[in-house]
This record gives structure tokens, sequence and C-alpha cells, in this order.
């Protein structure tokens, strides 16, 4: 593994997800709020400072906006080179899209970037470093994405992005296997997360979307999206009014923003329009990685053609069709399964295996006949699969999922290894509980061998499929970059079979 990238322990990024939460949910209830309302968040976001000769390009009203926004440790007043980023995140606001695009630029990007003792090439996280957030766009606009114009700029501190997760009340999360590190050992930033549906709080959600010890900058991206998607769909609005002083204040003392949005009228002019897209799905702009060799760093790299292509993805809506399998559809749109090869094979011997590691689970357990081909199972015993250190009972796992109201449900997950090295794990999930979060609206539905599936997705991709019974609710999950096709999770579904 020794191409992949590494981040020391001190050097993490301080995480933006907090503030793309806030922009996306709070918004909406300070939209109707009336005047009054605007003012105080303008006062709120006074706390800190606005970014000095911030590079941005103030919207017309109405029109459609792109943000960056940035996680970093930065503290108002402050030198810049004192300062890191590992998040830089691109959000495309637009009226006549049914989706907000949300693109991660990697850190790691190999650039040339100008410091005081003349030209050299680093990653693009030190431009961040050379001249805060104008540097970064300016270095993003000449290298990367040349027709970048960004309206609005949030930079966001670690502790904003605690404050506000467990000011939502947590995150369920669909944990892809098992995280763990001790700082003590190995200088790296600490994580102890079993794999599996379950909520995150303030600092393991930080663990979660920061770890990038064992996998890229890409997958790490992939995992923040991934909790944004989760966060704006389990947070309703009614909490969202309730909570939304608490919010903004949060906001506003962990947020520095350019200027525009220190005003009434800038803040108007992107809630309204944030207000307008609350029913709207996020989807998720893959970056198109390279990773040549450490020679003499870890870079990523990327083609310009590959650039341009997803930043014309980014910047184009996306028109919701009846027969493209939105939610809005989900209820009445069924689908029926295709003839033709799948990259599946059949291991059922493995998956009895795993049922049987089970059986202690107390519900009944389902395991797949299929695999995605190449794809193994994790064993607590097993080297195929990651583990900083030994952890009885995580592959496979049973254990007891806590919903809001505090009810206890019991649960059971398989992981499944397609490639450990680039991070690429997928999942068997079983729980009681008829109504998680992660799978109350699929897109469309499937019948396959009698079995009704239902097909969630995410950033034009599958990531879950599931399948009911009265006993539990049953779902594959796909890897957190979606390498699975939707044939191949749909495939891996219907060949769910009870153990015993």
């Amino acid at each position: 593994m020794s191409w992949l990238p590494r981040t020391k322990r001190g050097t993490h990024g301080r995480f933006a997800l907090g503030a793309v939460i806030v922009i996306l949910f709070a918004a909406t209830a300070t939209a109707v709020a009336g005047l009054m309302q605007f003012r105080q968040l303008a006062a709120d976001i006074s706390h800190t400072p606005a970014l000095k000769r911030a590079r941005v390009t103030v919207a017309t009203p109405g029109s459609s906006q792109t943000i960056l926004v940035i996680g970093s440790d930065h503290r108002a007043g402050t030198p810049w080179k004192a300062a890191n980023t590992d998040t830089m995140m691109l959000v495309r606001l637009n009226p006549n899209s049914s989706t907000i695009n949300v693109l991660s630029v990697p850190r790691d990007l190999e650039v040339q970037l100008h410091g005081p003792g003349g030209q050299f090439t680093g990653k693009l996280n030190a431009a961040y470093s050379l001249g805060g957030p104008n540097s970064l766009i300016k270095t993003i606009r000449q290298q990367v994405f040349p027709g970048l114009v960004v309206n609005h700029i949030v930079d966001i501190n670690f502790g904003g992005f605690q404050a506000l997760v467990n000011a939502i009340g947590c995150v369920y999360s669909d944990v892809d296997h098992r995280y763990y590190n001790n700082t003590a050992v190995t200088d790296y930033s600490s994580i102890n997360l079993q794999p599996g549906y379950q909520k995150l709080c303030g600092t393991k959600a930080l663990q979660f979307v920061r770890f990038r010890h064992t996998d890229s900058d890409i997958v790490r991206n992939a995992r923040q999206q991934d909790f944004i998607r989760w966060a704006k769909e389990q947070y309703p609005q009614s909490a969202l009014i309730s909570n939304r002083d608490r919010l903004l204040r949060i906001f506003g003392e962990h947020t520095q923003t350019d200027h525009d949005l220190h005003t009434v009228d800038g803040l108007i002019n992107l809630f309204n329009l944030v207000a307008f897209m609350d029913g709207h799905t996020i989807k998720q702009i893959h970056f198109p990685a390279l990773f040549p060799p450490c020679e003499p760093a870890c870079f990523v790299t990327a083609t310009k053609a590959g650039e341009h292509r997803v930043f014309r993805e980014f910047m184009t809506p996306t028109v919701s069709h009846p027969s493209s399998g939105s939610s809005h559809h989900a209820r009445h749109h069924h689908r029926t399964s295709r003839p033709g090869p799948v990259a599946v094979t059949a291991n059922p011997s493995a998956g009895k295996a795993q049922a049987a590691a089970l059986r202690h689970a107390r519900m009944p357990v389902y395991y797949p006949r299929l695999l995605a081909a190449g794809s193994t199972y994790c064993y607590d015993d097993g080297s195929n699969c990651y583990l900083e250190a030994p952890s009885p009972g995580s592959y496979p796992r049973a254990y007891t999922i806590m919903s809001r109201n505090g009810h206890h449900y019991r649960a059971y997950r398989m992981t499944i290894e397609l490639n450990s090295v680039l991070g690429e794990y997928y999942g068997v999930q079983g729980t009681t509980w008829q109504s998680p979060p992660l799978i109350s609206s699929p897109s469309y539905i499937r019948v396959v061998s009698g079995k009704r599936l239902e097909v969630f997705s995410g950033g034009g991709s599958v990531t879950q499929v599931a399948w009911r019974t009265p006993q539990g609710v049953y779902w594959i999950s796909n890897t957190l970059t979606s390498t699975l096709s939707s044939r191949q999770m749909i495939a891996i579904a219907a060949s769910l079979t009870r153990a015993g």
C-alpha cells in the first residue's frame, strides 16, 4: 500500500460538512422566518470577520450559485501559513435542477504553486496555507476548472462540525468496515468504529469522515458526501424549525464566509434559492482521480479531459423524468429484471459460514448466494480485510441498534472485501428495525424471482438494495465509491437466502 497518501496526526483538515448541513437545512426555515430572522443570522455570522477581498462573484437573485465549502483548522485573525485544509467541496445550487450537485476536489491533487522561494510542485491544499481561500480559488480556476465561478465561500472549523452533528441529534450512518487506529502506536488519528448501520455523534462522526489512514482522498471524499446525504435525509423540517436558533449560532461561531453573506440581502438571495431546493437530492460528482507511484510524493492527478468532463457534469442541471427512478415516483414505479450477464459469482458455502458465526444474532439471518466477482467475505481471523488490531466479533458482527425514540433492535452485518487496498468494501445488513432512515424512501422498485426489492440511488449510482420480511429488513450496501453496478447490487440482493 505504499502508493496510498498518508496524513500525520495534527494535519487532518477540519471538515466543512457542518456548514453544508446548515446551508441545506437551516436555510429552509430561515427563508420563511421573515426579515428579523435574517438580521439575526447576519449578526450570528458576524461573530467572525468576513474573509477579506474574497474572490467571489455575487449572483443575481434567483440564479444558480456555486459555493466553495472548506474544512480547515484556521482561526480568524491568524496567518494562513499556520492553517491546514483537507476538505475542498464545491456545491452547485441550480433552480432548474432536481439535484444539488456536490464535487469534492482532492487535497492531494498535484498543482504548481508559487511560494517565497518561487514556483514549485505541491498539493492543492498547500495553496490554502499559502494564501487562504483566495489562493485556493485562483489555483483551482487556473489549473483544474478554468470555467469556475464561485459565488460564496464557507470556511468552517472542526468544532463547528461536531457541534452541528450533535445539534441535529447525530446521524445514522452506514459504516462500511471496521475502523481502528491507536494514535499512541501509529501517530495517526485515533478511531474505533465497528461495521454496520449505527448512529454517529460528534467525535465519532468526525473520526469517520476524516479517516484516510488506509485508503485514498477519493474514498474519503465519498465518505464525506455520503455523510452529508444521510444527514440531509434524516433531519426533518419540524426539527429544523424548533432548533433553528441553536444551529445558526453554531454556524456563526465556527464559520468564516465572504462579505456578501454578512449582509441581509446576500443571505436572502442564497437562502431563498436553498429553500426552493429543499426537497432535492444530493448528487455526488466523482473527481476522475489517478494515482501515480509515490515518487517523490504521493500525488493525485487527473487528465484535462477528465477534469473538463466532471466540471461539465457538475454545472449541468439534472432534469427529472417520471421514468428516471426518482424518489417522488418510487411508490408507483416498478421495474422487472432484464436478461444478460452480470458480474457476480456463486459462493453459498462462504455465506453459510458467515450465517453460522451469527447464530447468536437472535433474528432470522439471510446471506446472499451470489457475490460480486472477485470479492470475498471478511473474517475476524482473516488477512484479506484490513485490521490494525485483532477485533473479534467484527467480521461478521451481531449487535443492537437504538432508534431515536430509545427502542433497541437486533442487527447484524456481513462485510465483503472487493479491494482493501483501494478501500472498497460492501456489506449485507439485517435488522429487526423496520423503519431505519437509510431506507425510508426508495428510488424505484424491482421485482426479481418473486422478491420485491427496494432500490436506493444517490449521486447517480445505486447505494442500497433492500428487501423486507415480517421479521426484519435486509439490504446490500454498495462501496463508498459505488463500485458495484446496479445490476450486481440487484442480483446480490435477489439471492438473499435464509440460513438454517
